[in-house]
Order: C-alpha cells, then sequence, then structure tokens
C-alpha cells in the first residue's frame, strides 16, 4: 500500500476512534487505542519504537521513541495538548528525516473536531 493510501486509511481510522473517545483524554489512552485500531485493521504497527540517533557515524542511544510505525512506512506522533506548537511539527520532521521516510501524521487528538487536528508532514 502507498503512503497516500495508508495515510488516508489511518487518518480514517482515527477519525472514528475520536468520535469514540471524543477530546480531554491523556495522549496515552488515544495512543493505546489507535495502535488497537490499526492492528484490528490488519495493519503493522510498532509502538514506541526506538528512534537511534546517529552522529558523525556513531550509533547513540538517546531515548528518542516513535509513538507508532505503521506497516514501517508512516510515523504517527499522537498528542492531546490544547494547541500544537511549532516543536512539534519539528520533532515529526526530525523523526521523519532520521528514518528516512517520507510521510508522517501529527495528531491533536484534544480538538473539537479531529479533522483540525491532523497534520500530514512530507519528508
Amino acid at each position: 500500500m502507498k503512503e497516500q493510501d495508508l495515510s488516508y486509511r489511518i487518518i480514517g481510522i482515527a477519525l472514528e476512534l475520536h468520535k469514540i473517545l471524543g477530546p480531554g483524554l491523556l495522549e496515552s489512552t488515544y495512543e493505546n487505542a489507535l495502535a488497537y485500531d490499526l492492528r484490528a485493521a490488519g495493519l503493522e504497527v510498532k509502538q514506541q519504537h526506538p528512534m537511534p540517533f546517529f552522529y558523525k557515524e556513531i550509533k547513540m542511544d538517546v531515548g528518542y521513541r516513535i509513538d507508532l510505525l505503521v506497516e514501517s512506512k508512516i510515523i504517527i506522533e499522537v498528542k492531546s495538548l490544547e494547541n500544537l506548537a511549532p516543536v512539534h511539527f519539528a520533532q515529526l520532521l526530525t523523526y521523519l528525516k532520521f528514518s528516512e521516510l517520507k510521510v508522517g501524521l501529527l495528531i491533536n487528538f484534544n480538538t473539537k473536531m479531529l479533522k483540525d487536528g491532523i497534520h500530514r508532514i512530507v519528508n
């Protein structure tokens, strides 16, 4: 499945989850529920996947973790915040660069309408 088709499928699943749960819960709640729903849809999901950092050809384990990695193609960063800050977009873009992946989704579930909290980032 191509990244574009996969991202649309993920977004549809996230929208359905938000209809059920609504805003106001912890980030970990949305992350776990989304991981469950994505797996139930038959997608491969890695949760809290380690993101190595390379500096001058040295691999450093500095604790970076991707919230969800779907089909080894799309990074999902889950948030539950009143407002996203520029650093949240920069974080996802950096993860995309480190992983050499093309597409990421930044999803802020703490919105009245989830469509306002979904941001597709392309590397």
